[in-house]
């Protein structure tokens, strides 16, 4: 069987979810293990997983480096990638993207919805761009090897990081804004710009990111990655299911709400319907990659095509980015 890597989970982890990782082959999976965090309270999170690694050696381990992801398939085991959907957690300092990457992460989004110190969340009214601060955090994560992601990043914002990095950057859960406008949804001119920069798109299982929410087929879905193959290049996307199995509806409020707010910011659900949406019929946990690389082979991809939107991709990229940069 081809490699299997989920470019971005986050579940309320378990023995049962990493059992099911593990009856689903997959062999790594990018988790994000802070929101609005700040630096300390990552480390707790940092602590959380290392007491999962204690208790379940037999199933899953911490990754680092491409290597890694070899060695999960060698011993039957998943490796866990960490990353963070906002930079909250280096506060205002630079350094601590050093520190962070030293403790495992590998991803960073610039924003979350919101404005950062970094550049504009797509739920913004006006997207000024990179900062200041926000160009020098990209430079010191490129010299370090941390990935810029940009999922939940405005459009200006989104395409200056592209152009500023010099390392490819990914948007590691997203979906073509043609095929199902949601504002976290991309342009064509940003994934346009994505492949040519050689960066990454992970596909988007979340039902507020498909066309016809939880209702959506299998047969539409991997018809959107066929044709996104065409805008981007078959080299440039994978799978980002944004899996948020077993979470509690809470969790969504402090997603969408942090601290920032005293007030309920329902984000792209609804007033009625404020927690998490039922997830499509043909995807429900680890155990349903399965289900989407055969969706994508009924559409007319090849067996090599299908192994590369299945972890290939994303396998060659990892070994690209989590590396210190040239000379650095």
């Amino acid at each position: 069987m081809s490699v299997l890597i989920d470019g971005l989970q986050y579940a309320n982890w378990s023995e049962k979810i990493f059992r099911q990782m593990r009856e689903g082959g997959v062999d790594a999976v990018h988790v994000t293990i802070t929101y609005h965090e700040n630096f300390r309270e990552t480390v707790l999170q940092i602590e959380k997983w290392n007491r999962f690694f204690e208790r379940f050696p037999d199933l899953i381990f911490q990754g680092f480096t491409a290597a890694d992801v070899a060695k999960a398939r060698e011993t039957g085991r998943t490796a866990i990638f960490f990353g963070s959907q906002n930079p909250s957690m280096i506060e205002d300092d630079i350094g601590l993207v050093e520190v962070l990457h030293r403790l495992g992460l590998r991803f960073m989004q610039l924003t979350y919805n919101n404005q950062s110190l970094l550049a504009t969340g797509c739920y913004e009214k006006d997207d000024t761009g990179l900062t200041r601060m926000g160009r020098e955090v990209v430079e010191e994560m490129n010299r370090v090897g941390m990935v810029v992601d940009m999922s939940h990043s405005a459009e200006r914002s989104t395409l200056e990081a592209i152009e500023f990095s010099s390392r490819p950057i990914a948007i590691t859960h997203a979906n073509p804004a043609s095929w199902h406008r949601a504002l976290r949804n991309k342009s064509e001119t940003v994934l346009k710009a994505l492949g040519e920069s050689g960066g990454m798109l992970g596909f988007s299982v979340y039902p507020h990111h498909l066309q016809g929410g939880s209702g959506c087929t299998l047969e539409s879905f991997c018809s959107m990655i066929a044709r996104t193959a065409d805008v981007m290049g078959i080299d440039h996307i994978g799978i980002g299911t944004d899996l948020c199995q077993d979470q509690p509806d809470s969790i969504v409020e402090w997603m969408r709400v942090g601290r920032w707010t005293k007030k309920i910011d329902y984000g792209e659900g609804s007033a009625s319907a404020p927690g998490f949406p039922p997830m499509p019929g043909w995807f429900h946990d680890n155990r349903d990659f399965g289900t989407v690389a055969g969706g994508l082979r009924a559409v007319g991809m090849s067996e090599a095509e299908v192994a590369q939107v299945m972890g290939g991709n994303w396998m060659r990229f990892f070994g690209e980015s989590f590396g210190p940069a040239t000379g650095g």
